[in-house]
């Protein structure tokens, strides 16, 4: 089987180009990888504001339509999806609903569902308030609050989620072969939150889970729910053997 192509589907807030080093990492490897603009955080084009609104289904349309361009272009290659964080309820939402891709890799990726987490969610329903509050007075959420400047209803769709554990798309649950990272410092997608979006939207005949051990990060690394794209080494390490054992 030909390697595939990477499409790499960014965490809340982040631009394509905080991904350059995953990028880079997969080409050392003789893989392809391209990150996917994450929308309102591309330079030069309009960001979430009172007037211009989006959802869970227009960003997932956005990666559908980045699967059917790569699909078109290169017929002969797989397409895997490697979502990060938000990104990996897109990359699921697409498998679901979208185009799907040919494998799937999750990491940091979590239900934000405030009973998943330590203490009560406590700083979850925090950040749902707050979201809550900046939509009702702002019609988005403003800077500096969590995932600014962030659309009225995609951040809608993240609060419902994170109060009822219901996700912003239909049943179902990912047959494609997928892989899922467990960041072990990963203070926002903390292990409970990530094994039960596993469970729950992936199905067990497809899935294979990796805990990304601190200890087994390089010199200056680090398994930080951001910050491993810097020396992302051992995670497109640990993407290629999986998928090689497909």
């Amino acid at each position: 089987m030909s390697d595939p192509i990477v499409l790499i589907c960014p965490a809340m807030a982040v631009p394509g180009a905080f991904y350059r080093p995953l990028v880079a990492g997969f080409a050392e490897r003789g893989w392809e990888a391209e990150a996917l603009p994450r929308r309102g955080f591309v330079k030069g084009e309009p960001v979430a504001s009172r007037t211009n609104d989006w959802s869970y289904a227009d960003e997932t349309a956005d990666v559908a339509r980045a699967v059917e361009r790569v699909r078109s272009e290169r017929p002969d290659r797989p397409v895997v999806l490697l979502g990060h964080s938000l990104g990996g309820h897109l990359a699921v939402a697409n498998q679901l609903t979208g185009t799907p891709a040919d494998g799937v890799v999750l990491v940091g990726a979590g239900a934000p569902w405030f009973r998943l987490y330590p203490h009560g969610g406590a700083h979850i329903l925090l950040l749902n308030a707050l979201v809550r509050a900046s939509n009702a007075t702002r019609g988005f959420v403003a800077p500096p609050l969590f995932g600014a400047p962030g659309a009225r209803t995609i951040m809608a769709e993240w609060s419902r989620f994170s109060m009822r554990g219901t996700p912003p798309w239909g049943p179902g649950r990912v047959s494609q072969p997928t892989l899922a990272v467990h960041l072990q410092s990963d203070h926002y997608a903390v292990s409970a939150a990530t094994k039960w979006f596993g469970e729950r939207f992936v199905d067990p005949d497809a899935m294979e889970r990796w805990v990304y051990a601190q200890h087994a990060a390089p010199e200056g690394g680090t398994t930080d729910h951001l910050h491993w794209v810097r020396t992302p080494a051992p995670v497109v390490e640990r993407v290629l053997t999986w998928w090689k054992d497909q």
